[in-house]
């Protein structure tokens, strides 16, 4: 019998697969590392983190007028509609032509409490408008708790200008909103805690007593008996530590009176005597 020490179809197989998974876990943990940006600040690059969870996801929208209609993408520090280093794309479907407006590798990023600017430089230059100047992408994305992954809407490509021309676009998420606070103290969380179990002590008590056991009137309190007796045993303690009036009363004293005590009758026990 024959035993082959070589590479098998399964080895190989399995292999593939172990690189591919190996390189989708490294690109995917590089998170917005792929975007560069332009003054490499550390500020910068803490505003970039806070859309982390937004990298390597591509968003598109629509724009729709009576002569033109084109179709953007837009995806975070990767290429946008496939294009390498396009950060947004502009489909035309009638000339079937994709533009990049700009692209992820000329990054600057600017961020407020509950939203997050990006602006991407360096697109593809324009025919006939702003002095044939590259093309630019402002990417505003806002606070919405309740999207998480919100849908990119166009509002305006300003190119009637002769510079500093732009594409501005709106996208809602709930990754730039800021964290809530809690602002229950620990003492407040214990006392919640607490009046639930008391809550769910009584009630459940209750029901057993009502219930099973079958008590009717006070007896239906949970532990009737034993809280009685606590709250004797706690007035009893209230009013020795509170009260002070003595609990000994000395013995009253009385005066001697001034009538003569009458005498009381001799008893004699002469009969007592043998005779």
């Amino acid at each position: 019998m024959k035993v082959s020490l070589g590479p098998g179809p399964g080895s190989v197989l399995l292999l593939t697969l172990w690189v591919q998974l190996v390189l989708s876990g490294v690109y995917a943990s590089d998170g917005t590392k792929n975007c560069k940006l332009f003054s490499d600040s550390e500020s910068e690059r803490k505003v970039l983190s806070r859309v982390e969870a937004l990298a390597n996801k591509s968003f598109t929208g629509e724009s729709k007028s009576k002569d033109e209609s084109y179709t953007y993408t837009f995806q975070l520090c990767g290429d946008a509609g496939g294009v390498q280093g396009a950060g947004v794309t502009q489909y035309d479907p009638k000339s079937k032509k994709t533009v990049v407006v700009g692209q992820y590798n000329a990054t600057q990023a600017i961020g407020g409490s509950d939203w997050v600017m990006l602006i991407y430089r360096n697109g593809d230059r324009y025919d006939g408008h702003c002095s044939k100047e590259k093309r630019k992408a402002i990417i505003m994305i806002s606070c919405n708790r309740e999207a998480d992954m919100g849908t990119l809407e166009v509002v305006l490509e300003d190119r009637e200008r002769l510079e500093d021309c732009f594409y501005l676009f709106e996208l809602d998420s709930s990754a730039v909103c800021p964290v809530i606070k809690s602002r229950l103290s620990a003492g407040s969380i214990i006392l919640i805690i607490a009046v639930c179990l008391l809550a769910v002590y009584l009630i459940g008590g209750f029901l057993y007593q009502r219930l099973v056991v079958g008590a009717k009137g006070m007896e239906q309190f949970p532990n009737y008996s034993f809280w009685v007796e606590v709250g004797n045993m706690t007035a009893d303690g209230c009013d020795f530590v509170c009260r002070s009036k003595n609990r000994h009363e000395a013995p009253a004293y009385r005066g001697v009176s001034t009538e003569p005590l009458e005498e009381e009758p001799e008893e004699r026990d002469d009969h007592l005597l043998p005779m």
